[in-house]
């Protein structure tokens, strides 16, 4: 991950929203609002340069051409995790909210915070593409999984037929998008390659590669700290004073944490590679639960270990 050696010369903050942007210029403060489409973007980055910092958060998707365009003209940009973000702006104090004031403290973020901010990198065509069709999937399994749920309840059986055809859809489509996820693996020599990484692990096969590669793609790029964190998997401590808290993993990816659940639960029944460190956990007093959330943790910096040295 790249980041900033030497402080911006100015912090353009941006609110964005569909059709508009919002931003918020360090050297000049007034709020200005311009259309989210290239030509007026590109106009904007116009008076932007090198020693620009550019950031925004993410706004399913609405944020991709400012990101695209930014890094097409060699500036500097970084897209804010939300929940940082969020964070930052309660310590404020600020209980009111729009899209001005949002956008006065996505440029306040990049001034106090650029020493520590990875600047975006813009994925390949493939990845882009992988990303969004996992996400897809996401979306139509757990669809999947409500129509069933539907289909079971009481009174479900007038619309028996209903369930059955959405959920001839619905699979049909699942179906589909699997093998679009399969193509665009194979279309890039590195999705292969790292793919390949992956489900050489037992208990990982070509799915969870394909989710893990969407949801992670840093993995072999981190620190094996950084990567249990980013994956939420690392466990964080919880003392004061003479008190030794339970230390419990939260924050990260739960996209990743979702992935990884059955990989350890297969090595909890006694299979795959960490088999015997799970078994070694528990015979140790290990709650069960804490123990497969350790598996995660390996699974995970293992493999970020193996993509760093392949």
């Amino acid at each position: 991950m790249a980041f900033l050696h030497h402080p911006p010369s100015r912090v353009v903050g941006l609110d964005i929203a569909k059709h508009t942007i919002t931003l918020v210029d360090s050297r000049a403060p007034a709020p200005r609002v311009i259309d989210n489409e290239p030509r007026a973007i590109r106009a904007l980055l116009k008076t932007c340069d090198e020693t620009c910092l550019v950031l925004c958060e993410p706004t399913g998707g609405h944020e991709r051409t400012v990101l695209a365009e930014a890094c097409r003209a060699g500036i500097p940009c970084h897209r804010a995790d939300t929940l940082k973000l969020k964070a930052f702006i309660r310590s404020f104090g600020t209980l009111g909210k729009t899209d001005a004031i949002d956008a006065a403290r996505i440029a306040d973020y990049g001034r106090e915070r650029w020493r520590t901010l990875p600047l975006w990198t813009p994925p390949t065509r493939q990845a882009q593409t992988l990303v969004d069709l996992v996400r897809r999937r996401h979306d139509l399994v757990a669809l999947r999984v409500a129509e069933r749920n539907r289909a079971k309840a009481p009174g479900a059986a007038p619309l028996a037929a209903s369930f059955e055809a959405m959920l001839t859809v619905i699979g049909e489509q699942i179906a589909a998008i699997d093998t679009a996820i399969d193509e665009a693996i194979a279309s890039c020599p590195d999705l292969v390659r790292r793919s390949a990484i992956c489900t050489a692990m037992p208990g990982i096969g070509q799915k969870t590669a394909a989710a893990l590669l969407a949801h992670m793609p840093e993995l072999g790029q981190l620190s094996r700290r950084q990567a249990a964190a980013l994956a939420g998997l690392a466990p964080h401590p919880n003392d004061s004073g003479l008190l030794r808290g339970h230390r419990r993993i939260k924050g990260g990816r739960p996209e990743v944490r979702t992935v990884l659940f059955m990989p350890a639960l297969s090595a909890a029944r006694g299979c795959g590679e960490f088999a015997s460190f799970y078994q070694r956990l528990v015979q140790n007093g290990k709650n069960r639960l804490a123990a497969i959330a350790a598996v995660m943790r390996k699974i995970i910096v293992v493999l970020n270990a193996r993509l760093q040295t392949t």
